[in-house]
């Protein structure tokens, strides 16, 4: 599976932006994504064997528990795939950080 297609299911995303945060147990990860998203617990395994499969995520047993966490590899190679794109929004980006820095000096002036 290509990691856009891995990537193109919220539920998916979700789970990974849990994962950003640090090292989750199965159970947690379950509770969250059950609530937000009103899909069984098997759903949601699903998703996490999708996620593991295809290297985003990695997996600790800890006695009964499942610890998962982020493949920061898997994000490499994406960010890498993403750099040929980058020239499209960088100059805009670069130019919102010059005008933001400019509103700064603005309001430090004027309240002086």
């Amino acid at each position: 599976m290509h990691a856009f297609d891995v990537l193109g299911d919220p539920v998916r995303r979700r789970i990974l932006e849990l994962l950003a945060d640090g090292e989750q147990s199965a159970g947690a990860i379950g509770a969250t994504i059950q609530a937000e998203f009103d899909i069984s617990q098997p759903a949601v395994s699903q998703h996490l064997k999708v996620l593991r499969d295809n290297g985003f995520t990695l997996v600790r047993p800890e006695g009964q528990r499942r610890l998962y966490a982020v493949n920061p590899q898997a994000l490499r190679e994406i960010d890498e795939w993403l750099a040929g794109f980058r020239r499209f929004w960088s100059p805009k980006l670069d130019a919102l950080t010059t005008e933001i820095a400019r509103g700064k000096r603005q309001r430090r002036r004027s309240a002086t």
